[in-house]
């Protein structure tokens, strides 16, 4: 590596800071292939996701609706970029899930995700327990998804400067 090279990294924990709000960006256009597939792949039979004759039919939506497990992997994807890539040790957890609104193909899903907590690990040194709140909203800035998410992520190493 030259002095001019940048690696894109996410944040090691030092560097997430209280209340931040990061918008990752671009946002993920869903599709008919993405909820088909990924719901097969899950081994998830439900029809609202599956068959289009069966979800036309049923109120409120009368539409496939993506698989929800999609949207909210799909929005932890978004911030790995930003904020996790190379610097996580291990996903702990998630919480207080929720989908106030229905994600269709054709909708573009955009994710923001705000640093909520954080603290230093008491039995593993050098790593710190990150406490990250995703939202997903779609382009008309309806909220799909809520997450809360609790990642354990590596302190600086020494010599790399904050």
């Amino acid at each position: 590596m030259t002095t001019h090279d940048i690696l894109q990294r996410g944040l090691y924990y030092e560097e997430f800071v209280l209340d931040a709000r990061y918008l990752h960006r671009p946002g993920r256009t869903a599709t008919e292939a993405d909820n088909v597939l990924f719901t097969t792949l899950t081994m998830n039979t439900q029809a609202l996701h599956l068959d289009a004759a069966f979800a036309d039919a049923q109120d409120p939506f009368r539409a496939r609706l993506m698989n929800s497990m999609w949207t909210l992997s799909t929005m932890v994807g978004a911030s790995v970029a930003q904020l996790t890539q190379g610097t996580l040790v291990a996903q702990l957890g998630f919480g207080d899930i929720v989908f106030p609104h229905p994600l269709f193909a054709g909708d573009t899903l955009y994710t923001e995700s705000v640093i909520v907590d954080k603290r230093l690990s008491s039995s593993r040194p050098g790593q710190g327990i990150v406490k990250i709140a995703h939202t997903g909203r779609n382009q008309d800035e309806t909220v799909v998804a809520t997450a809360v998410r609790s990642v354990l992520v590596h302190c600086l190493p020494e010599g790399v400067a904050k």
